[in-house]
C-alpha cells in the first residue's frame, strides 16, 4: 500500500542484504533499501524513490543484485553461483558433460544444471560427492555421477548398447 515491496534474498546472512549497499538490476536502475522487515517467507523493503502502491507493481518479478565488489570471498569449498554457471563440467575420467548453464535449489540443497552438446539436461547434486573438485581457474568441474544419473540422461550403462534383446 505505501510502495513497499516484498524481497527474496539469496545470501547466507538474508538480513545483510541491507549492508550491501545498492541493489541492481540488469537494465542498470539502482536501488537503495530504505527499511527492511522480515516477514513470513521473505522481507518487506522500502526502496527509495518507490513512494505508492503503482511504483512498487511495476517492480513485480525484478530481479536485483548485489555488486560483486560488495560481497566477501568465498569461503573454502564454498562458491558463487554466478563462478559456476559457464564451467566445463567432465566425468571422473575426463570426458565432456557440459556446461554448467543454472544452480537451482528445490530446499534440499544446491543443483547443478549441465547443458551437454547433445541429449538432455543433467541435474547434478552439488556435494563433495558427487562434484569432488571445482577448479575455477581452469573453468572446469569434475562430476563423479551416481548410478542411474546418465542413465536417465539417455547414456545407456557401461556394458549395454541400449539395443532390446
Amino acid at each position: 500500500m505505501r510502495g513497499e515491496v516484498r524481497l527474496w534474498t539469496f545470501t547466507a546472512d538474508p538480513a545483510a542484504v541491507k549492508r550491501y549497499g545498492p541493489l541492481s538490476s540488469a537494465d542498470g536502475r539502482v536501488f537503495e533499501i530504505a527499511s527492511l522487515r522480515p516477514a513470513k517467507d521473505c522481507f518487506v523493503a522500502r526502496l527509495k524513490g518507490v513512494a505508492d502502491r503503482d511504483a512498487a507493481e511495476k517492480l513485480r518479478n525484478l530481479e536485483l543484485y548485489v555488486a560483486r565488489e560488495k560481497l566477501g570471498p568465498a569461503g573454502e569449498d564454498e562458491f558463487y553461483h554466478a563462478d559456476l554457471i559457464g564451467l566445463a563440467a567432465v566425468d571422473m575420467a575426463g570426458g565432456e558433460l557440459g556446461t554448467v548453464v543454472a544452480v537451482q535449489n528445490f530446499g534440499a540443497g544446491d543443483i547443478l544444471e549441465i547443458a551437454p552438446k547433445r541429449g538432455e539436461t543433467l541435474l547434478v547434486p552439488f556435494t563433495k560427492a558427487v562434484v569432488p573438485q571445482v577448479d575455477l581457474a581452469a573453468g572446469r568441474l569434475v562430476v563423479d555421477p551416481p548410478p542411474g544419473l546418465l542413465d536417465a540422461a539417455g547414456e545407456p550403462p557401461p556394458g549395454e548398447s541400449g539395443e532390446a534383446g
